[in-house]
């Protein structure tokens, strides 16, 4: 099998799973798990080593933080941590946060 063919089965096998995903709904999960998972990567170290819980319900980006001077002045970034998710996760995957 040549390089060419493999990578046309590759791209086949690719589609494939992204049409199954979106059948079963499972697309906007995968990148809300994938928002998760770069958590450390978006807002630092900092930031994450503060985080307790982080979860996304109805486009709600919902955070628990064990400082309340940090969540006081996330509060006030909220439109940047916003925008910074979604061009992240490359379309609108959350549209407000909630501090716990």
């Amino acid at each position: 099998m040549s390089d060419r063919e493999r990578n046309q089965k590759d791209q086949g096998i690719d589609k494939i799973i992204d049409r199954m995903m979106k059948a079963w709904g499972l697309e906007g999960k995968m990148k809300e798990m994938d928002i998760i998972n770069a958590w450390p990567e978006m807002m630092g170290k900092g930031i994450a080593n503060r985080t307790e819980k982080i979860y996304i319900r109805n486009k709600v980006l919902h955070i628990k933080l064990n400082s309340s001077v940090m969540r006081d002045e996330l509060h006030y970034g909220r439109s940047v941590i916003i925008q910074r998710v979604n061009e992240f996760a490359g379309s609108e995957v959350v549209n407000d946060i909630w501090f716990e």
